[in-house]
């Protein structure tokens, strides 16, 4: 099992910035990717950033990309999400998801694939 604890949402005003932080702990020796999704009311979730785990490869869903930064400790087991330049648009419960199966770096964008999720952290912007 893994576990995943996500930390640092919190509200802030346009164009402000958030880090949040995903510390996981458990079997995570086999961890391919991690990645970051988001929900916001009445709508799905979505797919934000991912990052594989050994080599570092990154993708970012359009919305986000220019303006979020995912990256990784391997010593810490810990990926983070910098986020700059926040929208009103951005608010939402950010999950962190660990994904175990390799070669499924394809599969990044989809949130069935990925086997483990953190508990979320939630991210307010005011205009």
């Amino acid at each position: 099992q893994v576990r995943l604890v996500e930390s640092g949402g919190g509200s802030v005003q346009a164009g402000g910035s958030l880090s949040l932080s995903c510390a996981a702990s458990g079997r995570t020796f086999n961890t391919a990717t991690m990645g970051w999704f988001r929900q916001a009311p009445g709508k799905e979730r979505e797919f934000v950033a991912a990052i594989a785990w050994i080599t570092g490869s990154t993708d970012y869903a359009d919305s986000v990309k220019g303006r979020f930064t995912i990256s990784r400790d391997g010593a810490k087991i810990t990926v983070y999400l910098q986020m700059n330049s926040l929208k009103p648009e951005d608010p939402a419960i950010y999950y962190c998801a660990a994904d175990h199966n390799a070669g499924r770096w394809d599969a990044r964008r989809i949130s069935a694939d990925y086997d483990y999720w953190g508990q979320g952290t939630q991210v307010t912007v005011s205009s």
